[in-house]
């Protein structure tokens, strides 16, 4: 099975270190991804983030490394599971943060243009935090 993956890109004039300490704290999440939901929670070591139209999802991140992947795996309440890459790469004095935005199979494209739209601002609102 195939799916259309859209890469979307984002340069930050911070260093990869920086985007990746902030990004990987899911507590920041709302700030620069307000869209994913109304709140985001710890409980029993997991993370929970509260969304209107998904519902309350489990996010699980990738093991702190140095590599700057942030890949996260969301959990639905029904079990099914999505895998997003995620990554933060230097790139000059700054980095790139860049966010594989996969279609799930059936999924309209109009729907999968909104996602891209969607992350394509959420990721210029990341920029606009840490470049303040």
């Amino acid at each position: 099975m195939t799916t259309d993956t859209a890469h979307v890109a984002e340069r930050i004039d911070r260093s990869a270190n920086d985007v990746y300490a902030y990004v990987s704290k899911p507590e920041n999440l709302m700030a620069w991804a307000p869209g994913l939901g109304e709140s985001v929670e710890r409980q029993d070591g997991d993370w929970y983030v509260q969304s209107e139209a998904l519902g309350r999802v489990r996010v699980e991140f990738a093991p702190r490394n140095g590599f700057g992947v942030l890949d996260h795996v969301v959990t639905l309440e029904s079990g099914q599971q999505f895998l997003n890459p995620l990554r933060v790469v230097p790139y000059g004095d700054g980095c790139e943060i860049v966010f594989s935005v996969r279609r799930p199979p059936g999924t309209p494209d109009a729907d999968f243009t909104g996602d891209v739209a969607r992350v394509t601002d959420d990721l210029a609102r990341l920029k606009q935090i840490l470049e303040k």
